[in-house]
């Protein structure tokens, strides 16, 4: 197959799986063309299969805005017509799914559109009155919707009231980067006494009640030796800054800033953190289960259907930072317990979520599409 993706470059989970799906698809034959504004960092070395189209905004003096819409569309075009694309897979409703549709009228119906929904694009623009329309216009015209969790279908459906159908098919990770790895010698310069060391990976907006983890570390801190290794930037780091020198806490807190690769830092952990408010999948709780590290998170979105609650991790109401404290306690002060917790949270990242499974599942979605199209032609 021919398969063209369309995501957000940029650091964000949305980004990170469409890329590595591509890389999977090329590894199994097929030909992948990225179309996006910028390169996908995660796209990496080299792969035959592999091909970058650039979106290239220009600005003209009669645009107040650029008109990446537009372009983007126009570029999606002109690369399905010069690659004879079967497909478009693109990632958020708003605006790539919108764009492909315009890009489907000017190639012809041939073009499939497959529509991936990872959240915000739900979540946030979904209760936009001025949005919300649009994202059910891109919905509904698209061939084929999946969504990264069971929770985003119910909400998708409740908020928009769509009809059109939506698969749910999870976000992945791949077991041949992400599983526990010998960091003996590294940690020991994170935590030269032997301390437990707790850590959060996040864009440091609102929405990830990053507050919250200070707060829990802080109690942690008093029962269990620790440090805490803060992993992203974003609005709330100015705050959160104050808030541990407030707290007394700087001694004792890492920021290593954004990191392109967290397959390396995270065996570092001994417990992840993400209190968040929203969270349609929780691919950072995913990463950490696959290299042995329990995760103490909300309950909130797609968490539960990542983290089993008292098998792989614990789940706790959103602000609940007492139960999110006491349960990271329990896991780093009974060496048992988090022994259990480390290896269910491998095998179930391995089992459920491998990345060879997922693979699999949007490769037979993408030649049932193409399947019925022939048959119809």
């Amino acid at each position: 197959m021919k398969i063209g993706i369309t995501c957000y470059p940029s650091l964000g989970g949305s980004g990170v799986v469409a890329t590595e799906l591509g890389k999977l698809l090329a590894e199994r034959g097929h030909q992948v063309h990225f179309i996006t504004s910028g390169m996908p960092f995660r796209l990496g070395a080299f792969h035959p299969n592999i091909f970058y189209h650039e979106v290239d905004v220009n600005n003209y003096d009669v645009f107040k805005y650029p008109p990446y819409d537009l372009t983007l569309a126009n570029r999606m075009a002109q690369v399905a017509k010069n690659e004879n694309l079967d497909l478009l897979h693109v990632h958020y409703a708003v605006p790539h799914a919108l764009c492909a549709f315009l890009a489907k009228q000017m190639v012809g119906d041939h073009l499939k559109i497959v529509t991936t929904l990872h959240g915000t694009d739900i979540t946030v623009l979904g209760y936009d009155s001025n949005l919300s329309d649009m994202i059910r216009f891109g919905i509904e015209r698209s061939d084929l919707v999946t969504a990264v969790s069971r929770d985003l279908i119910r909400q998708t459906k409740q908020l928009l009231h769509v009809e059109k159908e939506i698969v749910p098919v999870y976000n992945f990770v791949d077991k041949r980067r992400y599983y526990p790895k010998e960091v003996s010698a590294l940690k020991k310069k994170f935590a030269p006494n032997g301390e437990k060391i707790l850590m959060h990976i996040s864009n440091f907006r609102p929405v990830k009640r990053v507050p919250d983890v200070i707060r829990i570390f802080a109690k942690v801190r008093k029962e269990v030796a620790s440090r805490l290794i803060l992993i992203g930037e974003g609005p709330e780091m100015g705050l959160v800054r104050n808030m541990i020198a407030e707290l007394d806490l700087t001694q004792d807190v890492c920021f290593l800033g954004k990191q392109d690769d967290v397959a390396e830092v995270l065996s570092l952990a001994d417990v992840m953190l993400l209190p968040s408010a929203k969270e349609s999948f929780g691919l950072v709780a995913l990463e950490a289960m696959a290299c042995g590290v329990p995760a103490v998170t909300s309950d909130a979105g797609g968490l539960p259907e990542v983290v089993l609650d008292g098998v792989c991790g614990f789940l706790r109401p959103i602000g609940d930072v007492d139960g999110m404290a006491e349960a990271a306690i329990r896991l780093l002060k009974d060496e048992e317990l988090y022994r259990i917790h480390s290896r269910k949270g491998i095998e179930r990242s391995n089992d459920t979520f491998c990345h060879e499974k997922i693979a699999s599942q949007y490769e037979a979605l993408y030649e049932q599409l193409l399947g019925v199209s022939h048959q119809q032609n």
